[in-house]
């Protein structure tokens, strides 16, 4: 049994059976010029109107891991509007706003390994992205090492039925907290894909530099692609046991290299895919874009139950479909590092049945992870009774419920 003098000396090291935000600073980003929110390990209910803000804090604590948030958004699209002028007000109306203001993102996390501190924003004049981690540089990977996130926005709700770049992007995020090495794996390709469709758009392209571009392409898409596969072959599994109310999902991964690496081993599909890249140069210079290789792979869902494909359910059915495969990289990662991503659920509870939102909140509050959620009736989350905490959001300030 643990003494109440460990206890307390846990406490004071911030250790915590789960991953949880205990205090979220911001400065000039989206809507708020400063904010400090206090919050304990339970998830986090975010109510309040449209446009009220809360959007634009789950959007900040998407910052806390690698890539550009939950919204992609560019660095100057985060600032604050009206921070960069003198008195801090508004633009006036047709002004040009500046381009260089500077916002801030700083968190303390709380887990098993106790206390850690994290800053990131944009400094003036600079065109990348700021890190720190308990006080010194880091770089925006380094994230991925303390905390993973995973994100569920109105926008998604289309994802069965619109193009497969949204299923790419989505299904990247969850291997990127499962394959350490992904994120690096796919910006080195997608580096090397941009700058080898520049050389053939100029023409006349070196042969020996361009070689060289889709080797990089070669050796980092194959890698892509067996994480991807390995990442789906994971959440396939554990989406087939479905969750309770929520369908049993079945995922598969379209693509040629994908299908080239359940016939041969890596090293024969990089040298096969150098030699389409190669065979490419042609038609890939008269489309302006490379048009062969992982980039243009798809994530094919199953509603198992139905035996459908998901964009062919309902609209209700394909977002209950989306949360089993969410809850399913819950458990997935909970499996690989011991503990789940930070859960950013955006106006989710409004398109389930009572039925659904009972059990996705019990599934919510076993996890060793804290979530937060938003929504405009603070009724839909009364579910949750005393296991999680309430916050007003209104005019850009945050008011805890009692």
């Amino acid at each position: 049994m643990t003494s109440p003098a460990a206890e307390d000396q846990g406490e004071a090291l911030g250790r915590s059976p789960r991953l949880a935000v205990r205090r979220l600073t911001l400065t000039d980003f989206r809507c708020y010029q400063r904010l400090r929110l206090e919050a304990d390990c339970r998830p986090v209910v975010l109510t309040g109107p449209n446009g009220a803000g809360k959007t634009n804090l789950l959007e900040a604590l998407s910052f806390l891991t690698p890539g550009r948030g939950m919204r992609r958004a560019t660095l100057a699209e985060v600032a604050r509007k009206g921070a960069g002028s003198p008195s801090g007000a508004e633009s006036p109306s047709g002004a040009e706003e500046r381009n260089d203001v500077p916002w801030a993102v700083a968190a303390t996390l709380d887990g098993p390994a106790g206390r850690i501190e994290i800053g990131t924003g944009r400094e003036i004049g600079s065109e990348r992205r700021t890190v720190r981690i308990d006080g010194q540089p880091a770089k925006a990977q380094d994230l991925a090492a303390i905390a993973s996130a995973l994100w569920l926005t109105p926008a998604m709700d289309r994802l069965f039925i619109e193009g497969a770049g949204g299923r790419r992007r989505f299904l990247d995020r969850l291997a990127f907290g499962q394959e350490p090495g992904h994120a690096g794996h796919a910006s080195a390709y997608e580096h090397a894909m941009r700058e080898r469709t520049r050389l053939l758009k100029a023409g006349r392209p070196d042969p020996g530099w361009t070689g060289a571009l889709e080797e990089a392409m070669a050796r980092h898409g194959v890698l892509l692609a067996a994480g991807r596969l390995r990442a789906v072959a994971r959440l396939d599994e554990a989406c087939a046991q479905g969750l309770g109310p929520f369908p049993a999902a079945r995922l598969a991964l379209a693509g040629e290299v994908e299908g080239w690496l359940t016939e041969a081993v890596p090293a024969e599909v990089e040298d096969r895919m150098r030699a389409a890249l190669r065979a490419a140069r042609g038609r890939d210079e008269a489309a302006g874009a490379a048009t062969f290789g992982p980039h243009r792979s798809d994530l094919s869902v199953r509603h198992a139950g139905k035996d459908l494909p998901a964009g062919q359910c309902s609209t209700g059915e394909q977002k209950a479909v989306l949360v089993s495969i969410v809850l399913a990289q819950a458990r997935v990662r909970t499996g690989l590092a011991g503990l789940a991503p930070l859960m950013l659920l955006d106006e989710v509870a409004a398109h389930l049945d009572q039925t659904r939102r009972a059990a996705l909140f019990d599934e919510l509050a076993g996890l060793n992870a804290q979530s937060w959620l938003t929504g405009t009736d603070e009724l839909l989350f009364d579910g949750f009774g005393d296991r999680a905490q309430f916050f007003r959001v209104a005019d850009a300030s945050v008011t805890q419920v009692e």
